[in-house]
């Protein structure tokens, strides 16, 4: 069996995290995933504290095993009693994105709780180790969502390198076995998957989506420069990018940028109406470059289960021509 120590951190038997895309996760989707023996992460992300609280009790129903809950840095901090509620809920473990986390990382270790940062530079990579940090997400360019500029098999090793013995999970870029197995040789102890899960039967988006990301070729997922002038990124916010499948709505505004920033305030009511009524996939149905190898839409423990199978393949392979 495909095992690494950050499997016996996590309590886990495989070394897969389900990525914590916001909206866009559910408790079905959590659980399926950590019941099939990987973690399952529930996104808190632009999810109001009703819904969390919903959330994270129906997944504490369907799962005793392990789970994790995620938060962005950007563009708003979490919301304090949502946070509460997560701390009193006490998952294994509470992931970070998109800015500096060190004012959490003593909150949570205080609750006993494990924390994991995502970077998208060496640099933020320091500054997670630094905070006291247990895990750190190397996450490529190539991933979905809000990324950075450096690919995944350029920052994975790097990131290894600079904040040993801390263990790192290796993001963007990873849909099937082979790239489980090539960030193991890059250093990484796992991986963090997105895209390949949003393709599954339990993800809470629409079936046009999913079916627009296993239809996609990798050229297809674009990084959308708009999205930075309708919320301008500040502070300690990391600069990051979002990664998505392209729209209407990104081909009205892509070439526009000016007139984005002119009207960043009504666009960004649209947005959040979008958000609201459940129809964001619509304007930016994020996936990362890895929609090339997606080619179907599968229960989310079957795609767990091949990753394993896949990836112990490809290291045996690799065993053979060492020989």
């Amino acid at each position: 069996m495909l095992h690494t120590p950050i499997c016996d951190l996590l309590g886990i038997e495989y070394p897969i995290i389900q990525a914590g895309m916001g909206i866009f996760t559910s408790a079905e989707l959590v659980a399926a995933v950590s019941n099939a023996g990987a973690l399952g992460s529930l996104g808190a992300g632009a999810r109001t504290v009703e819904s969390l609280k919903e959330q994270l009790a129906k997944t504490q129903e369907l799962t005793k095993r392990p789970f994790a809950v995620n938060y962005t840095l950007s563009p708003a901090l979490p919301d304090r009693e949502a946070f509460s509620l997560t701390l009193k809920t006490k998952p294994r473990l509470i992931s970070f994105a998109l800015g500096n986390p060190i004012e959490y990382v003593m909150r949570v270790h205080d609750e006993g709780i494990l924390v994991m940062h995502q970077v998208t530079t060496v640099q933020q990579a320091y500054q997670a180790a630094e905070s006291g940090v247990d895990i750190i997400i190397a996450q490529g360019s190539e991933a979905g969502g809000y990324g950075g500029t450096i690919a995944g098999s350029v920052l994975i090793p790097q990131v290894v390198d600079a904040v040993s013995p801390v263990p790192v999970v290796a993001a963007g870029g990873v849909a099937d076995g082979r790239g489980l197995a090539a960030a193991l040789i890059l250093g990484a102890q796992g991986v963090n998957i997105g895209t390949r899960f949003l393709a599954s039967t339990e993800a809470p988006i629409s079936m046009d989506w999913k079916k627009a990301i296993v239809a996609a070729e990798s050229q297809d997922a674009i990084k959308v420069d708009f999205w930075n002038d309708i919320f301008p990124v500040s502070g300690q916010a990391y600069q990051t990018i979002p990664r998505t499948l392209s729209s209407p709505f990104i081909r009205e505004w892509q070439n526009q940028r000016d007139m984005a920033k002119q009207e960043a305030k009504r666009l960004q009511s649209e947005i959040g109406s979008a958000i609201e009524h459940g129809k964001f996939g619509e304007l930016f149905p994020f996936a990362g470059q890895t929609v090339g190898q997606i080619k179907d839409i599968l229960p989310a423990a079957e795609i767990v289960h091949k990753l394993i199978i896949e990836a112990e393949a490809a290291l045996i392979n690799v065993a053979h021509v060492t020989k």
